[in-house]
């Protein structure tokens, strides 16, 4: 795009873009309108200060998700032995049912609101259900369904990630807004690797801990976790009330005012914002990024009984092996993130997209079984058939939510290999361990950049208008898809088999490319579109 917009390195040498308020008033008397006014360095520190805590906030959301995702299970199972595995799929799908409420709602609530407010409320619920959480075994039953209400807490405070997202896209430029949604991404996706990480270490502290009896709380591996995850939780609410201004430019830098005004910056209002959405535009963009994490979300909850099918490994190895993997592929995705914010400026967004989504297919694809060797089989199940077998409930929970399961009493070697009530296992050939790890590099590739590329576009096709409930449509869109992804695949692979799962696959990412070749023309800046700029790599 070809925009007037102040960065860094304008700031540092005091170019003369930078026009003081004094000076935006008297452009407006000679011209009528401020509409060559940039912005100030103290406006232009304050806007990128604020987006800066609009990155921890991202960071924080997915830390609360994935710091107790390893000890879900054991904690469920210690305080309640009446919830089985069943239950704790419901538990995992909790989060997104919760986010993919809260996301609309919150999103409309900043359009007509200052953001401070979502964002604080927000992030006040997803302090109080860690607290709920760390004292759901306090009551003497039900406590199964008080984990469950946490959880779901835990998600609708998420909602925010649509808040957060809408912030950015209006105080950024067209020509800062990819680099902005990448390192918004690249902290969800931080946060992400880093939440086990922090699980890890708190299991230093034992199961059982310290318990301060007063108050009721014990102080363990399972509880430490949420109650730091409500700690940060309270620093980012101060961070919101001491740093964090609105701020709001157009296409080009300029500053301007909306609805969030709350008297802390001076600007006008942007007029640039006289036009219609692109409505199909929209739709294409949810579609696509329901889609990309649909994808995603079977690719990580296939991990596990792909590889303990294919290669034999127990439920140990698996979690152990794949864990490996994915925290490799997380910080893969990291590096993609950053290395995005370059290509763009060479390639543009459509473009990139179009390549994501073809990586994807090209992973998928190389997961397809080749060749005539058959995968080990699990006969053991014919002789006893107590023996147990991964079902499709527990392929519907994450790789890490296995970690725990345990065998049943009269059983003492667990049973490997793919298990012959699955009759696909006697006729499909085995997917050999390279073909799993390319795959993994290239979804690993692919998924990073089709995310971060969906937000830049989304945002860009926008344009001024107040983003809220449009992001809050496009975050309930990829929580639905987490959702579904997993009962999808769960489904598909225990009854049918790989073949068939990845093939299904392969044929909704070629949908989604052709669906792109269509609308590939209307995929482009609301500012573009009405020909207020013009267009280069948008």
């Amino acid at each position: 795009m070809a925009a007037a917009v102040s960065g860094p390195e304008e700031a540092a040498e005091g170019q003369e873009p930078l026009l003081s308020p004094g000076d935006a008033e008297e452009e407006e008397e000679e011209e009528g309108e401020s509409r060559d006014v940039v912005e100030t360095q103290e406006h232009y520190k304050s806007r990128w200060r604020s987006i800066w805590i609009m990155y921890l906030t991202m960071f924080l959301s997915s830390v609360g998700f994935s710091i107790v995702i390893m000890s879900v299970w054991p904690y469920l199972q210690k305080i309640d032995p009446t919830a089985d595995a069943s239950f704790l799929g419901w538990i995992i799908a909790s989060y997104s049912i919760g986010q993919m409420v809260a996301s609309p709602l919150f999103g409309l609530w900043s359009n007509y609101r200052p953001r401070r407010e979502p964002l604080v409320v927000s992030t006040a619920i997803s302090v109080a259900a860690n607290c709920l959480y760390a004292y759901v075994h306090v009551p003497h039953s039900h406590n199964k369904y008080y984990m469950l209400t946490a959880r779901a807490l835990v998600g609708f405070g998420a909602g925010n990630v649509a808040v957060v997202r809408s912030y950015i896209a209006g105080a950024t430029s067209l020509m800062e807004r990819t680099s902005a949604m990448a390192n918004t991404s690249a902290c969800q996706a931080v946060g992400f690797i880093l939440g086990p990480v922090f699980q890890t270490c708190f299991t230093l502290i034992g199961e059982e801990g310290i318990t301060w009896k007063l108050v009721h709380l014990q102080l363990n591996m399972y509880t430490a976790p949420v109650l730091f995850g409500a700690l940060l939780g309270v620093i980012n609410i101060i961070l919101i009330f001491a740093i964090f201004r609105e701020h709001r430019v157009d296409d080009m830098g300029r500053q301007c005012k909306s609805i969030n005004f709350e008297g802390e910056e001076s600007g006008v209002l942007n007029q640039d914002a006289e036009g219609n959405i692109d409505h199909i535009a929209v739709v294409a963009i949810n579609f696509l990024f329901f889609v990309i994490l649909f994808v995603f979300a079977v690719f990580e909850t296939i991990a596990t009984p792909l590889t303990m099918d294919m290669y034999s490994w127990t439920r140990k190895e698996a979690v152990f092996y794949n864990g490996i993997i994915l925290s490799v592929i997380g910080i893969e995705s990291v590096i993609v993130f950053m290395v995005v914010k370059m290509l763009s400026k060479r390639t543009g967004e459509r473009a990139i997209l179009h390549g994501g989504l073809l990586i994807v297919l090209v992973g998928f694809f190389i997961l397809l079984p080749w060749g005539k060797k058959l995968p080990n089989i699990q006969w053991q199940e014919i002789k006893n058939n107590s023996i147990p077998r991964t079902t499709s409930i527990e392929m519907l929970m994450p790789f890490w939510g296995l970690e725990a399961m345990q065998l049943p009493s009269n059983c003492t070697v667990e049973p490997v290999g793919c298990p012959v009530t699955q009759s696909w296992c006697l006729n499909t050939p085995m997917i050999y361990l390279a073909q799993y790890i390319s795959s993994d590099i290239l979804i690993g590739l692919g998924y990073p950049v089709c995310n971060v590329m969906s937000y830049t576009l989304y945002s860009k096709i926008l344009g001024p208008k107040p983003q809220g409930v449009y992001m809050g449509w496009l975050t309930a869109s990829g929580s639905g898809a987490r959702i579904l992804g997993p009962v999808f695949v769960s489904q598909i692979y225990t009854h049918l088999g790989p073949r068939w799962a990845f093939s299904l696959i392969c044929g909704v990412v070629v949908v989604s490319l052709l669906l792109l070749e269509i609308v590939y023309k209307r995929l482009i800046a609301f500012s573009v579109r009405y020909g207020r700029m013009q267009e280069e790599n948008c």
